[in-house]
């Protein structure tokens, strides 16, 4: 299959009364472009929470249409692109099994593999507003290990709903989204692993050099 991007979804901050800070931008909805891409996210989309959101290594946060389809099964429902709150919904290419540092060419773009998105309650407080079975649904989510990846901007430019995704360069490390993400959450015996990715995110370094110096 034809690695694709089915939508490009953006959105605003919107008060909430379950959001953690009292407003969250989780609600995207899909803009058929050309969006401009640039170093800290996509043209039309804001950060709530700049706190634990957002930046330069979390600037565009991508999720497999796939892998909607297979949460669909398990909530009994259709889930439309971008209800996970992602930028992206990509189809045709398995975007957890990505390795870290790795990069796309989205449309002008470049785009580069920087990290992954961990669960928090304002994502559940989101699906329970959807009409969602949101119960244990932190858990749920990083049970499965397929986050999808934030992305950084290497190169600014624009992206359309339905650009074809092209992978232009794979560090061969073997680091993928979904290795760094069992190592952050589930399986933190992985997390000396992450030390070979270069340029690895401040965070996810801090906490394999920690946990190595036990």
């Amino acid at each position: 299959m034809e690695f694709v991007v089915r939508s490009v979804n953006v959105g605003q901050p919107r008060q909430w009364a379950w959001a953690k800070i009292g407003r969250t931008s989780i609600e995207k909805h899909t803009v058929p472009g050309p969006v401009e891409v640039h170093r800290l996210g996509l043209a039309g989309d804001q950060v709530s929470d700049t706190r634990h959101h957002g930046g330069v290594d979390q600037a565009v946060y991508a999720f497999a249409r796939e892998d909607l389809d297979l949460w669909g099964l398990e909530l009994d429902t259709h889930l439309r692109d971008g209800l996970f709150g992602e930028n992206l919904t990509t189809s045709g290419y398995d975007v957890n099994g990505a390795e870290v540092g790795e990069r796309w060419r989205v449309g002008s773009a470049l785009l580069e593999v920087a990290s992954v998105r961990i669960p928090c309650n304002d994502f559940k407080g989101w699906l329970g507003e959807c009409g969602l079975d949101s119960a244990g649904w932190v858990k749920r989510f990083a049970a499965t290990g397929r986050p999808g990846p934030y992305l950084r901007v290497l190169e600014d430019g624009e992206v359309s709903s339905g650009d074809r995704a092209e992978v232009v360069a794979r560090p061969g490390h073997g680091v993928t989204v979904s290795l760094m993400f069992r190592a952050l959450t589930t399986e933190p015996a992985l997390l000396p692993r992450l030390l070979e990715v270069p340029d690895l995110v401040t965070e996810a370094r801090l906490r394999a050099e920690r946990y190595v110096a036990g």
